[in-house]
């Protein structure tokens, strides 16, 4: 098979979560046991820092992949989804694993991938962990799917985990409550593995800390840090982000990582790494921004730091995926602007149409379009210079435009 056809393969054929939701979704651990038995347990070859949280684990993976390239490590990273090419999930030092890797990978194991049904995850949380052993890896940087206890990372024994924050999202896998859904985010903590928590959140903080407790790991709370690191990447999200990296980089044994690789790693994130889709400013004049956010709280913050924007017409571009609620993340949105309400192309996409008319109820005005092309577009001919567009909702409609 050819890379496109290795691909189309792996989506089509096999369910994927970010593509179909519920269906691809795994309860147990047992395919990806399976496979890395298959291919000799490749995760016990390499080194590992897991990053885990419902918000900034991309950015905080990426982070801190920069700073160990910038101590002179090869350095894996290992993200999810991509936003253009299935390639940008599995990189080392930045770069994008091979697509002829990927071929003879998928070739190689098809027989066992279609008599055991592995998801597109599984399998390719399996081709990464293959492919950074036989590398030979100094560390690899692995972001969690969704979840932790149960997500197809939850393979390796890192050097550090690392959570993030606990936010609603995947309500449906994880649970109703925030302790419910720290507890399944807690599932990455392993026994006497040190565990880096990025903000120190009082409702969920004795989950992280019985967890702690039973499995003997140090915990360290990033919100503690004072000193203040500057990040190329923009967002005022990117604040606990650099804190929760900063403490994960002190607190890892065994590697000889200086204040200037730590500096210059996070002012060289995208040079680096090539991260995209956070906070991105893609044109001057009129401005226009997109960012990943998805949920609630990413949402938030987000949307806070579009008010201290400034620009006369506010256009949004904007789409969700079908599993979103979207009685609570509507509400966030301001009412002042035009919005151009559209369907990112996945079977997942909500229907602009429903998206058109309950946007209405919350005082969302705007037209619908039948791509997310066509509503960028639009919005590009009704803009001028001293207006600002914001391109958002979803990870799918951000990557159709970057």
């Amino acid at each position: 098979m050819t890379y496109k056809e290795t691909t189309q393969w792996m989506f089509a054929k096999l369910p994927m979560y970010q593509r179909d939701g519920n269906s691809a979704f795994k309860k147990d651990l047992t395919n990806i046991l399976a496979f890395s038995a298959q291919l000799n347990f490749p995760e016990k070859k390499f080194k590992s820092i897991h990053v885990g949280g419902t918000n900034g684990k991309g950015s905080t993976s990426h982070m801190l992949a920069s700073i160990l390239q910038e101590a002179g490590y090869k350095v894996g990273l290992y993200t999810s989804p991509h936003l253009k090419s299935f390639t940008e999930r599995i990189r080392i030092n930045g770069a994008e694993i091979p697509k002829r890797k990927v071929s003879t990978f998928i070739k190689k194991h098809k027989d066992f991938l279609e008599k055991q049904q592995l998801s597109f995850f599984e399998m390719t949380v399996g081709l990464a962990f293959d492919y950074f052993a036989n590398e030979k890896v100094d560390i690899a940087i692995i972001e969690v799917g969704l979840g932790g206890r149960l997500d197809s990372t939850n393979i390796i024994t890192p050097e550090i985990s690392v959570i993030t924050n606990i936010g609603y999202d995947h309500m449906q896998f994880l649970g109703e409550t925030l302790p419910e859904i720290a507890s399944e985010k807690a599932g990455i903590i392993k026994n006497k593995v040190p565990v880096i928590i990025g903000e120190e959140q009082q409702e969920v903080k004795p989950v992280f800390l019985e967890k702690a407790k039973s499995t003997n790991s140090p915990i360290f709370f990033a919100s503690h840090i004072d000193k203040e690191y500057q990040s190329e990447l923009l967002g005022d999200y990117q604040k606990s982000n650099t804190k929760t990296v900063v403490a994960t980089i002190k607190n890892l044994k065994g590697y000889q990582i200086s204040e200037e690789n730590i500096t210059k790693g996070l002012l060289n994130v995208v040079k680096n790494t090539n991260l995209k889709g956070r906070w991105q400013i893609l044109q001057e004049n009129p401005k226009v921004i997109c960012d990943t956010a998805h949920n609630v709280d990413g949402l938030k913050i987000v949307l806070n730091q579009l008010k201290k924007e400034n620009y006369c017409n506010l256009h949004i571009v904007l789409g969700f995926v079908s599993d979103k609620k979207l009685e609570d993340v509507l509400p966030l949105f301001p009412k002042k602007a035009t919005y151009y309400f559209c369907k990112p192309d996945i079977p997942r996409g909500l229907s602009a149409a429903i998206l058109l008319s309950q946007a209405k109820d919350f005082g969302l005005i705007g037209a619908k379009f039948s791509s997310v092309k066509k509503a960028f577009k639009k919005a590009k001919s009704k803009v001028k210079n001293n207006d600002l567009i914001y391109i958002g909702g979803s990870t799918f409609v951000v990557a159709e435009i970057v």
